[in-house]
């Protein structure tokens, strides 16, 4: 029998966050170790349909197989586009009156 796979589990809210580390069968996806994290129960707003997930800050799909000491992260979606927040402040630097 094969042996156990470490892996690392993540998901980050504004307030909290979540890390577990988790030994799952050799073959398992991402979408299988979320699925028996729990995870899913303590942050019902998680939607795994449309939620981006990921292995080291690499999207990958939910049926990527795991390797040791993967940390599998859940990413949430972005709140503003950082291209447009960069041209905000670019904007109001300009706008703001020369010493």
């Amino acid at each position: 029998m094969a042996e156990a796979v470490q892996v690392y589990l993540c998901y980050a809210t504004p307030v909290r966050e979540y890390v577990r580390t988790m030994k799952v069968e050799p073959g398992t996806t991402i979408g299988q170790a979320i699925e028996q994290s729990g995870v899913l129960q303590e942050f019902p707003e998680i939607n795994l349909s449309t939620a981006a997930v990921g292995v080291y800050a690499k999207k990958k799909t939910l049926d990527t197989v795991l390797r040791e000491r993967d940390r599998v992260e859940i990413y949430r979606p972005l709140v503003a586009d950082p291209k447009d927040s960069r041209r905000r402040r670019a904007a109001k630097k300009d706008a703001a009156p020369k010493a």
